[in-house]
């Protein structure tokens, strides 16, 4: 059975992970599709498997969460109601990042309601060291999730954006985010610090999970066949992001500013963990 030399994988992982999608990458290595597909699977647990074992008893100070709209095999509107509960439809994405080292410590896949809200909390808490300033939108799923993940140890607010009407003609409106009025800061639990209310970085974060992974790239065909393999997309992103790739703004990766190692990683290493 033929195998892919390391280089020839890392040249594919590197390649889906800067945006490109499984056909294209397919065909600019010289591969079939089922090859980046199995790769992307082996390697996606593989990044799951050290995230989890890494990423224990970190010492962040400032996190924003939010979630981010994708859709596996359709969008939810066009589900038949056959299909319904199968794996297809609207999916989301909740990420945490910490405001002071760019980290992303974990994150979770699937619905919008109180019980991912809640899942993704209490995942969130078992990896933090010591008491954080927490932000979030305003989605009323939080309220309880932060609640039964960390109690009262959290000084948590809520930051509520305001949007008018999108600029542009209605064509471009149509596709275009409504134009932030003001925000609205909540208080909800502690005593959190007004100038640290914040979700600017991870609404970046979610810019950088669309232009790093084509499937979640809007107006495309790029979209998620299978709810497994965006998991494994989304696992191999995080790795990079937080292992590999320098952070430009602070000169070397989350990790190495977390603290969590000392050199930057490489997809080579993560290659070599699939032997």
């Amino acid at each position: 059975m033929n195998k892919l030399t390391k280089e020839k994988r890392v040249a594919i992982l590197t390649a889906l992970v800067e945006g490109n999608s499984m056909r294209s990458v397919s065909r600019m290595a010289g591969v079939s599709i089922n090859t980046v597909t199995k790769l992307l699977v082996d390697a996606g647990r593989a990044a799951l498997e050290f995230n989890e074992r890494t990423m224990v008893n970190l010492k962040l100070r400032h996190i924003q969460c939010d979630e981010i709209w994708s859709f596996v095999g359709m969008k939810e509107k066009n589900v038949p109601e056959g299909r319904k509960g199968q794996g297809v439809g609207d999916v989301w994405t909740w990420t945490a990042i910490d405001a002071d080292t760019k980290l992303v410590p974990c994150w979770l896949i699937g619905t919008r309601d109180a019980e991912c809200a809640s899942e993704f909390m209490g995942d969130l808490a078992s990896r933090l060291a010591h008491r954080v300033q927490l932000t979030t939108d305003g989605h009323k799923a939080y309220l309880s999730a932060v609640e039964g993940a960390f109690g009262g140890a959290v000084d948590y607010s809520m930051l509520v954006k305001l949007y008018g009407d999108a600029p542009g003609n209605s064509n471009e409106a149509r596709y275009s985010p409504g134009e932030c009025c003001g925000t609205k800061k909540t208080p909800v639990c502690g005593m959190p610090d007004a100038k640290h209310v914040s979700t600017s970085f991870v609404e970046r974060q979610n810019l950088t999970m669309r232009m790093s992974m084509r499937r979640f790239t809007r107006l495309t065909n790029g979209f998620s066949k299978k709810a497994e393999n965006l998991s494994h997309a989304v696992a191999l992103h995080f790795f990079n992001y937080n292992f590999c790739r320098t952070h430009k703004t602070l000169g070397k990766t989350p990790a190495m500013a977390a603290g969590l190692t000392p050199t930057p990683a490489t997809l080579g290493d993560l290659v070599d963990t699939l032997e």
